[in-house]
């Protein structure tokens, strides 16, 4: 190799620069694709909740009474009655179609038997096999249609001439009170908005990492890249870094501005561990598509792997889902992920702010993850020298 006598690490700096300006892919990875991101899971949640779910609903009584317990369901914001079935089969068939995502059947005879006083049964189902779906029609059903359940009951007690206050005593001995910690408003905003760009932004990095490694080998370029840094792997691959960490990071800290400042998703910390959390996870998600990649140094293969690797940090970071509740091996499993750890020192942030002797093991966890990659730079150079996997496709 010829000496180089500019500085191997600015060399390889301006050598990286040069060529995201000469290629359009790189400037849609980094910058069009991770402002979309922020659009995206900035405008995806709307209002915060779930609104104007679809559902059906099956009168086989036909009465006031019916018409009016129909008319008290489609007041509810979460949902909103589109269709009306003749018998329980057709809206069944419906919900499986995906037509509605649940449906009522109100009995024959039902505004009689409540009259009377007599046991009747308003029947709902609804489609839980989407569960966030599911559960937000559950909860709408139970709280406008518990009232009408305990008519009878009221009826009752007003014949045998209680007051009002002994008849709810007797229905509701104790009274219940629900607060919402951190989130009243049960926005899906604030505890979605922020880990799921992240998530997106994570495998982006992951993608744009193998790309512009494994690119080196694909266009037989690795020489010359390797030259510019004198030969030296470590240089070599901070110089190439260097640029999409400053951008990546750039995002972050914007997209984190977006959320918290424009949107005004409630944090109980400052900007600046939210920011310096968020440029460790670039870095560690740089030092790990780098560890995969440097195991097996074909593009076309590792490109699926790190796909699938960030893929699973949506399920396995734990905001959709407790890691703890998960399989055991599962559960030790998300903490390979960068993502996890992430996810874990912002809720801290995020829901109290409880402080650093509570996640300090995950920002160390995160440092960490620039270290195993250095072990394996010495193999990344006998690559390129030797030309070992370029005629791999």
């Amino acid at each position: 190799m010829k000496e180089n006598k500019q500085n191997p690490l600015l060399a390889v700096l301006k050598r990286e620069i040069d060529r995201m300006i000469s290629r359009r892919i790189y400037f849609g990875v980094t910058i069009i694709l991770p402002l979309f991101c922020i659009l995206f899971m900035a405008t995806i949640f709307n209002n915060g909740q779930m609104e104007n779910i679809p559902i059906g609903v099956v009168d086989m009584d036909g009465t006031a009474t019916s018409r009016n317990i129909i008319r008290n369901v489609d007041a509810v914001p979460t949902m909103t009655v589109t269709k009306h079935f003749a018998n329980p089969a057709e809206a069944r068939l419906a919900t499986q179609r995906k037509e509605i995502y649940g449906y009522m059947v109100i009995p024959s005879d039902f505004e009689n038997r409540m009259m009377d006083g007599k046991s009747t049964t308003i029947n709902y189902y609804y489609h839980y096999a989407l569960l966030s779906v599911g559960s937000e029609i559950l909860g709408a059903f139970e709280n406008v249609l518990e009232p009408i359940a305990l008519t009878p009951t009221i009826m009752k007690g007003a014949s045998l001439g209680l007051t009002s206050d002994q008849i709810m005593s007797f229905i509701m001995p104790t009274n219940q009170r629900s607060n919402a910690l951190f989130n009243p408003d049960l926005d899906y905003s604030v505890y979605l908005s922020n880990p799921f760009f992240f998530v997106f932004l994570q495998i982006l990095v992951l993608l744009t990492t193998v790309y512009i490694v494994g690119s080196e080998l694909k266009f037989h370029t690795a020489e010359d890249w390797l030259e510019k840094a004198n030969g030296n792997m470590l240089i070599a691959i901070v110089g190439k870094f260097i640029p999409y960490t400053i951008i990546f990071s750039c995002i972050a800290i914007f997209g984190n501005y977006i959320m918290f400042g424009m949107l005004h998703i409630p944090f109980s910390c400052g900007f600046l561990p939210l920011n310096l959390s968020s440029v460790l996870l670039i870095i560690a998600s740089q030092a790990l598509a780098l560890f995969v990649f440097a195991i097996f140094p074909v593009m076309g293969i590792i490109i699926s792997i790190v796909s699938m690797i960030g893929s699973l940090g949506a399920t396995l970071c734990g905001v959709t889902f407790p890691a703890p509740d998960m399989y055991p091996v599962i559960h030790g499993a998300s903490y390979l992920l960068p993502i996890r750890h992430f996810v874990m020192i912002n809720q801290n942030l995020l829901y109290g702010d409880y402080g650093f002797a509570y996640t300090w093991i995950n920002w160390v966890v995160l440092i960490l993850y620039i270290v195993p990659p250095l072990f394996l730079l010495s193999r990344l150079k006998r690559v390129i020298i030797e030309h070992k996997y370029e005629g791999i496709r």
